[in-house]
């Protein structure tokens, strides 16, 4: 009896534009495309954040960061759907009911556990937690990513019209002299 290979997991960096020191996923542990993602976040001493601060300073990780990392899970999430959506951007929408249940700290690993809940034409509504082992340090109720042309985000071209130009030569006015050499 044979049995079917299993389908090897994606790479962060091959689902996520994100990189060091912004890039908050370690690993993706699995992935349902359309479904859900399991992934990691190790919290580590050498992290940008840690640099420099007293020691009397708490060492909880920033709780901005812990939303980002989970989003970055619901990227990877979003970005494994099999017919995503090419040359769109992903841009975070909105994020509802985060609720923090207890301080993350350096040594600890991060599991994500992130679940679409709805997918729009441009846009993924997703929901679940994030554990340290047995804990429940985050939970997610709701998190809105759109996706939009990359092309109509790039700011446009200035144009200058000749009327606006600056001279080369600053003009004679009543309050200039005109000078000739």
């Amino acid at each position: 009896m044979t049995t079917a290979p299993e389908r090897a997991l994606p790479k962060v960096t091959d689902l996520l534009p994100h990189r060091y020191p912004m890039l908050l996923v370690d690993r993706v542990l699995e992935l349902v495309p359309g479904e859900y993602v399991r992934a990691v976040k190790a919290v580590t001493h050498n992290e940008p954040w840690y640099r420099g601060i007293s020691p009397d300073t708490p060492l909880d990780y920033p709780p901005a960061l812990l939303i980002e990392s989970w989003g970055q899970a619901a990227g990877l999430l979003a970005s494994a759907i099999a017919d995503a959506p090419v040359g769109q951007v992903m841009l975070f929408g909105s994020v509802a009911d985060a609720r923090f249940h207890r301080p993350v700290r350096p040594g600890e690993l991060i599991e994500h556990r992130v679940r679409i809940t709805r997918s729009l034409t441009d846009s993924v509504i997703f929901e679940g937690s994030s554990h340290s082992g047995d804990d429940t340090v985050m939970t997610v109720t709701r998190m809105v990513m759109a996706f939009r042309p990359a092309d109509q985000l790039r700011p446009a071209e200035p144009s200058v019209e000749p009327s606006t130009a600056p001279s080369a030569e600053p003009s004679a006015g009543p309050d200039r002299e005109a000078t000739t050499r």
